[in-house]
């Protein structure tokens, strides 16, 4: 992960000094191929202002590369942070994350590789509907994921950390739903159940939101095979929290930055 990183942080730096030296406006005037010097003084007559009509809104700027970088370094600790809180109260959540943590409470293996292992399937669908730039965005904040949830788990850095299971679903859930929503902002995903939704959101316009909370609602009931009623109910509520948390905050119809 860190080489990928550092190789995607530096085509970013490379971007942005490309940016630098040709400005937008010299390259829209070299398309046209006009010669004159842009800098010159305007005309002794300006043309009148455009008043900006009524209930319109500034056209949405897509994030600069670095831009990118961070907030996915960003919405990875979170994430991952989010997990490791459910992981060590003995609860679950819903999507890929929530499977992960069901199949390791049953089989005993390390969630951190089964985040991994459960999302393969997703790539493809990833790859055909949202592109190679997604796919690999999403394959990187995937793999970040499952490396700090398994950092954290290391004695010394947060192993054995003793949490409330009420708290960690409610607490673990926001904090996963921060980081979701930067992650979606930043063109990625947590694959699995994220691609199917932001896929179902942009052909339908049903918010991705509602449909995470019945797919993870899918995830809670089955948890019944691997943890005591009371936690699956602990369960519940932080499903409902993060989903909530998600339709209220991912409105692509109301943020600007892409």
């Amino acid at each position: 992960m860190g080489v990928a990183l550092v190789i995607l942080l530096t085509s970013s730096l490379k971007i942005e000094q490309e940016y630098q030296r040709d400005p937008p406006r010299l390259r829209s005037v070299a398309s046209r191929g006009e010669h004159r010097d842009v800098t010159a003084a305007p005309a002794s007559t300006p043309a009148p202002p455009v008043a900006p009509q009524e209930g319109s809104a500034p056209a949405p700027q897509r994030h600069t590369p670095i831009e990118d970088v961070v907030g996915l370094l960003t919405g990875i600790v979170l994430v991952s942070l989010g997990l490791f809180m459910l992981h060590s109260a003995g609860v679950v959540t819903g999507g890929t994350a929530g499977l992960a943590l069901l199949v390791g409470y049953l089989t005993g293996l390390p969630y951190a590789v089964l985040f991994v292992v459960v999302n393969v399937p997703f790539f493809l669908l990833a790859i055909g509907r949202k592109g190679w730039s997604f796919t690999l965005r999403t394959v990187i904040t995937i793999v970040g994921v499952s490396l700090l949830s398994g950092l954290y788990a290391l004695p010394g850095v947060l192993g054995g950390l003793g949490l409330d299971p009420l708290f960690a679903s409610i607490v673990g859930n926001l904090v996963i739903g921060v980081g979701v929503v930067i992650i979606f902002r930043h063109r990625s995903s947590l694959g699995g159940f994220n691609i199917a939704a932001l896929v179902l959101q942009e052909r339908t316009g049903f918010r991705a939101g509602w449909t995470l909370m019945i797919l993870d609602g899918a995830v809670v009931i089955g948890s019944i095979l691997a943890v005591e009623p009371l936690l699956v109910l602990v369960s519940a509520i932080g499903v409902v929290v993060i989903n909530v948390s998600l339709v209220l905050n991912h409105r692509p119809d109301r943020y600007l930055g892409y």
